[in-house]
């Protein structure tokens, strides 16, 4: 995640991070991305059955049931094994997390074992009722995915009606209290409509938005030739960047966040330094601590059977079962080639990639995505739409 209001807004400081000894225990969840002893933010898909059917779904998701998901007690085992592997955070998702009735019972058994509970969800079938549910467990956050105003979301997730459901369940979520935010995936389907996104945020008070860049896994494979080109990239980033300093220019500290392409670090560190911004160097800084893309270190996915990839994207490829062995046990073994080069990758990328100045803030981005393309997880990234010239420039 490249925190655009954070970093280009200064509303995070390096000494913010430091001040922590970079601690995860000790770090506010608003600043775990810039830890130096990183424990996985994990992914659990509870479920793989959505009422949805959106055509870019990483899990191939429909509405209908599948066999071989882990049940409440198995669930209960898993977050027993993240609390103790002393991962920071748990985030439900799916399919449709909400499908299960005893997802308020997990989060808040994962709370009451030290973890911070979030849910991504499309956010149709939160009722009133259920925020108020989910207010009383204590949930962090709620993310809810629209990719586009109303006729655009819908025909994103493939059902008449989702945008205004969406809506309703947003609205149901901040009058209970809790934190909600929008999740929104970049395509040429629906990059114009990135301004009227950023007017729904003030319009409803929204504080917080994570601007996902297109992975090609699941239906996602199905989007490539919707991929924006290098051109488009660069001026919705721009357009994204010039948004969030007008919310804050006006006072509206919402946080706004690109992920799932570490190029946005180098461009926008490059982008301060043209503009002569003295927090160049400061950003600079949080961004190595960041460190980039953290794929089988800093996140990692649990599936509905138990399985444990790199990522929600990577679902081709398991380490193991946490059925069979515990989530630490499984994150910890090197003798996996994947998960070693994973942890240690920089000496393995090839191509673009390789000749790259910034691994340190990029780490050769998603590696499931050069697989996509490539047929090789070391290859680059094809999403990266940096130049030569900007990929060899040392400052």
């Amino acid at each position: 995640m490249i925190g655009i209001s954070k970093l280009y807004c200064g509303t995070v400081e390096s000494s913010d991070a430091l001040r922590y000894d970079r601690k995860s225990s000790m770090l506010p969840s608003h600043l775990l991305q810039f830890s130096k002893d990183k424990k996985p933010v994990v992914v659990w898909n509870t479920t793989r059955r959505c009422n949805l059917n959106c055509v870019h779904c990483y899990s191939h998701s429909s509405d209908k049931m599948y066999s071989g998901e882990m049940n409440t007690d198995e669930g209960i085992q898993l977050i027993d094994q993240l609390a103790e592997f002393k991962c920071p955070v748990i985030l439900f998702s799916g399919g449709e997390p909400l499908l299960r009735k005893d997802l308020p019972q997990l989060a808040q058994y994962a709370i009451k074992s030290g973890l911070r509970a979030v849910i991504s969800t499309n956010g149709t079938l939160i009722t009133d009722s259920l925020a108020g549910k989910l207010k009383d467990v204590g949930l962090s956050y709620v993310g809810v995915s629209l990719d586009g105003i109303r006729s655009t979301n819908d025909r994103f997730r493939g059902v008449s009606g989702a945008f205004d459901k969406a809506l309703e369940g947003i609205r149901n979520c901040m009058k209970a209290g809790i934190k909600v935010g929008l999740r929104f995936t970049i395509n040429k389907r629906n990059f114009l409509e990135i301004p009227q996104i950023f007017d729904l945020l003030e319009q409803e008070n929204i504080p917080r938005i994570c601007f996902y860049h297109l992975v090609y896994a699941g239906r996602g494979n199905n989007l490539r030739a919707d991929e924006l080109t290098s051109e488009e990239v660069r001026n919705t980033v721009d357009l994204i960047i010039n948004r969030t300093v007008n919310l804050h220019s006006r006072g509206k500290q919402v946080e706004v966040l690109t992920v799932d392409n570490h190029a946005d670090a180098v461009y926008l560190y490059l982008r301060m330094l043209r503009e002569k911004s003295p927090r160049a160097s400061d950003v600079l800084k949080l961004l190595k601590m960041n460190g980039g893309n953290s794929s089988g270190a800093g996140i990692g996915c649990v599936s509905w059977d138990g399985s444990v990839h790199a990522d929600q994207f990577w679902r081709h490829y398991s380490f193991g079962n946490v059925r069979n062995r515990s989530f630490g046990d499984i994150w910890t073994d090197l003798s996996d080639p994947v998960m070693a080069g994973l942890k240690n990758r920089k000496d393995l990328l090839g191509g673009k990639c390789k000749r790259c100045v910034w691994k340190d803030i990029c780490n050769g981005n998603l590696r499931v995505r050069a697989e996509a393309v490539y047929n090789d997880i070391w290859a680059e990234d094809p999403a990266c739409y940096l130049s030569e010239e900007e990929i060899s420039l040392r400052v």
